[in-house]
């Protein structure tokens, strides 16, 4: 596997048909299942609906990885609290000087 610098992104499909291209920030395993978090490619910072998009990896019968929602709110905070720390822990924990 070859290891590539810079961002990756992927094209997803939602239920009504649109197409959305997303920047991965990062993937983790939690609860025996496996997460990953998004960002909006094509939207502006200042757009009140940018932010983070959590969705829930699956493999389908044919072995493809496929993103659904998480539906659940409580199940929903609890991942994105783990990815704050995850994405973010590593900032604040930089010696003073």
């Amino acid at each position: 596997m070859s290891e590539d610098f810079g961002s990756d992104f992927i094209t997803i499909t939602d239920d009504d048909g649109q197409d959305f291209e997303l920047e991965v920030l990062d993937s983790m395993d939690y609860k025996g299942e496996t997460y990953v978090a998004f960002l909006p490619a094509n939207m502006d910072e200042n757009d009140p609906d940018y932010g983070m998009i959590i969705l829930r990896s699956v493999i389908d019968d044919n072995g493809d990885e496929l993103f659904e929602s998480v539906d659940d709110d409580d199940e929903l905070n609890d991942i994105y609290e783990h990815f704050m720390v995850l994405l973010f822990d590593d900032e604040e924990e930089e010696p003073e000087k």
